[in-house]
């Protein structure tokens, strides 16, 4: 099967491709694009990939669905397309690195400048049916973010996962801890950011880890 997808990931997810809960998960993005309002746009589904390269990876932060309404999801966790109001999640990660590292948030919420940076943002589900949340869960997209989340674990070294909530924590099982960074916290919505995620500092944790292991920082 041809998915369409970066090379480095391509030739290192090739096996899941083959496999029937994947064959099955096609069919069922096919049927939902062709009958549904569904988001993101069909050719931006793998873009948190395609804008991070697996040889530049060094963050990871895991997201769960994409935005379900008009407009926002462009394949990047917790990112929105250019021209587009900043959902609250996300205006509370720009506090929370004003907070920690005294920079002011930018004009855009789209996080293409994080991925070129060798941040994978990754969203458990890859895709959502408009205005539903969840829509897709359950589907297969999980065992396939899984398998990205193992072979990342497996095949590299030092990558700094930010985990924020239950739902990307339960995915740090998949994680060998003693050969990556994980930080862990509440998550940045506003039901739970004053309980956890503000103050977190995950932001410069992850610059100073990247720095002692020789990395160049991200520009966050």
């Amino acid at each position: 099967m041809d998915v369409q997808i970066a090379e480095t990931w391509k030739k290192r997810l090739a096996k899941e491709f083959d496999k029937e809960y994947f064959q099955q998960l096609v069919d069922f993005v096919k049927s939902e694009y062709a009958n549904h309002r569904v988001f993101p746009k069909g050719k931006q589904i793998f873009s948190a990939f395609d804008h991070c390269e697996f040889d530049d990876l060094k963050v990871v932060i895991i997201g769960q669905d994409p935005y379900h309404d008009e407009g926002q999801a462009n394949g990047l966790c917790f990112s929105v397309n250019d021209g587009i109001k900043m959902p609250p999640s996300l205006i509370n990660i720009f506090k929370e690195i004003k907070n920690d590292l005294d920079k002011d948030p930018p004009a855009t919420g789209n996080l293409e400048r994080w991925a070129k940076q060798g941040v994978l943002l990754l969203n458990a589900t890859l895709t959502v049916r408009a205005h539903s949340p969840g829509s897709h869960q359950n589907k297969g997209w999980e065992i396939f973010t899984d398998a990205v989340i193992k072979t990342i674990s497996d095949e590299k070294e030092g990558v700094v996962f930010l985990l924020w909530g239950a739902y990307a924590q339960r995915k740090g099982e998949i994680i060998d801890n003693n050969k990556h960074k994980i930080l862990s916290s509440a998550h940045p919505s506003p039901f739970a950011a004053n309980r956890g995620f503000f103050g977190n500092r995950h932001f410069s944790l992850t610059n100073n880890y990247l720095k002692q292991n020789g990395l160049a920082p991200i520009d966050w």
